[in-house]
Parts: C-alpha cells; sequence; structure tokens
C-alpha cells in the first residue's frame, strides 16, 4: 500500500551527471565518484565506459578540501558559471555524508539546468547502522510501512527475526544453531517459515512473546522449538510454553527440543503440563517431526 507520496519540481535539464560518495573500506577512506553519464546504472558505465568515471580518495583524518572539489568539478565539463555552486555542493555532501555517520551517498543524476544551476534530482544515503543511536534525527525517518509487520513486532521486543516463505516457525537460541535448525528442515522435506534467534537468558515471557510472534505468520502450519540452554535454562522455557498454552489454543503441531541447563526439569513441566507437546531428542529427530507433524496435518 502506498503510504506517502513525493512531488518533485519540473526542471528543465541540459546535462545529467552522476555523483556519489561511498566508504571505502579496502583503503580505509572516503571515495567520491562522479560521472558525465547520469541516469544510468553506475555499474553499466563502470563496464562499458570505465573513463567515464573520476574518483578521488578523501583522507577522513583531514578531511575534504575545496581544491579537491574543484579538481573533481572540473572533469565533469561544466560552464564557468557552474563550477562555484557545483564546487560548494561537493563539499556540502561531503559534509552531510560525513556529519550524519553515512556510508553512501548518492545522487543520480545530478543535473545542470539551463540557468546554469546544478541540482541534486534523484538522492539516496544509507547509514551505518551501528551509529544510528547517536543520529536520532535520521532515526525518525525510518519508515515502518516498509518493513515487514512481523519483523517491526519483533524489533519492538528486542528479538532477531527475519520473515521466511516457509511454513514451519522456528523458534531457537543462538544464530548458529538457528541457521542449522533451517538446515536441517529443508533436508527433513520442509521449508522454514522464520529465523528467531531468542538470545540468552530468555525468560519464560520472553520466550511466550516469540511464539506469539511466530503465530502471527498465517502461512505457519507447524512450530519447532529448538533449544541449546548455556546461559538460558531449559526449565524457562518449558514454562514460557505452557504459559502460552495456558493462555490460547495453538492448533498447529508444536515439536520441542531441549538439551543443556536444566533440561530435566524443562522436559518434566512439559510432561506435567498435560499440554499436546512433541518432544524431540536431538536436532534431527526434531526436524524430522516437526516436518512429519506438519504434512500429517495439513495433507501435504
Amino acid at each position: 500500500m502506498v503510504s506517502s507520496i513525493y512531488v518533485e519540481e519540473a526542471t528543465e535539464i541540459i546535462k545529467e551527471l552522476y555523483f556519489s560518495i561511498v566508504l571505502d573500506r579496502a583503503t580505509q577512506k572516503i571515495t567520491l565518484v562522479v560521472s558525465t553519464e547520469g541516469g544510468m546504472d553506475i555499474e553499466q558505465v563502470a563496464e562499458e565506459m570505465p573513463d567515464k568515471i573520476n574518483k578521488i580518495r578523501i583522507d577522513p583524518s583531514v578531511g575534504m578540501q575545496p581544491f579537491q572539489a574543484r579538481q573533481l568539478v572540473f572533469t565533469l565539463g561544466l560552464p564557468n558559471e557552474a563550477i562555484g555552486s557545483a564546487s560548494r555542493a561537493v563539499m556540502k555532501c561531503y559534509r552531510a555524508f560525513r556529519d550524519t555517520d553515512a556510508n553512501l551517498l548518492e545522487i543520480n543524476p545530478l543535473v545542470l539546468t539551463s540557468g546554469n544551476k546544478v541540482l541534486a534530482l534523484d538522492a539516496k544515503m544509507s547509514f551505518d547502522a551501528n551509529a544510528l543511536y547517536r543520529r536520532p534525527e535520521i532515526f525518525e525517518f525510518h519508515d515502518k510501512t516498509q518493513h515487514d509487520i512481523r519483523e517491526i513486532n519483533a524489533a519492538e521486543h528486542d528479538l532477531n527475526y527475519i520473515g521466511l516463505d516457509g511454513n514451519i516457525g522456528c523458534l531457537i537460541n543462538g544464530a548458529g544453531l538457528a541457521m542449522a535448525t533451517m538446515d536441517m528442515i529443508q533436508h527433513a522435506g520442509g521449508e522454514p517459515a522464520n529465523f528467531l534467534d531468542i538470545g540468552g537468558g530468555a525468560s519464560a515471557q520472553r520466550v511466550a512473546t516469540s511464539i506469539d510472534l511466530v503465530l502471527s505468520d498465517d502461512n505457519v502450519e507447524a512450530i519447532l522449538v529448538n533449544i541449546f540452554a548455556g546461559i538460558n535454562r531449559c526449565d524457562w522455557v518449558a514454562q514460557g510454553i505452557v504459559d502460552l498454552l495456558n493462555k490460547r489454543d495453538v492448533n498447529v503441531p508444536l515439536v520441542v527440543r531441549l538439551s543443556g541447563t536444566n533440561v530435566e526439569k524443562g522436559q518434566e513441566i512439559l510432561r506435567e503440563s498435560g499440554k499436546k507437546v512433541i518432544t524431540a531428542e536431538t536436532l534431527s529427530d526434531a526436524a524430522h517431526k516437526v516436518v512429519a507433524e506438519w504434512k500429517k496435518s495439513t495433507g501435504k
């Protein structure tokens, strides 16, 4: 669904140019790129007309100097009347890149108008996600309508969740174990519906919230809970599962594999709950059981 509309004033374009600033991790410098071939994919220009691309690298400890901006602008073949404004625009873009912790600023096209003005008609920026905590003014631009609602809900509970296209919901602790579990589900003939890492030290409430999140996906037709407890505890996980089952009906097969800290206590909680929970001993056993139960319940 369209949530916003961007309206731009029409412009009489004489020339289309390309301009970008990117963080080059290989050289640990900031690279500015310009080309006279604006309005095209820069990758296509680099492949077909590499001589049309000019670059300069800036040492971030020194910063960009005005002469470097002019040096770059001269390669664009602009009329003399536009050199000054273009150089100032390059300097301002560099400061914007630096002051917002950006890792990309791209203007395509940067245009020369009939009045010898230089305008950015289409621009995009991306930012260092690890620096957003100190850039609240940037984070305010975040448009939640452009993201999966499941991932938004997960972020509000500080859960690592990525929605996928399968039918078997996953609730796992640890990214490595989550990847292995998804691979094992596919090996057993199923398709994972999500990546969900509940992290270490998850409380019973966090586990219940995580299962609720998995069930919010209408495509989920079975759930696999696979916990290898270290910092975490199997009894916390088991109690979270039982708490959720006491509050709501779960109308899809639920397979639980617990291992590690307090595993006996966790298994006891599940047994004594009287709830319909299918237990498994190993990862392979859990994956095959959840796929079998999914096929049985759906007839697929």
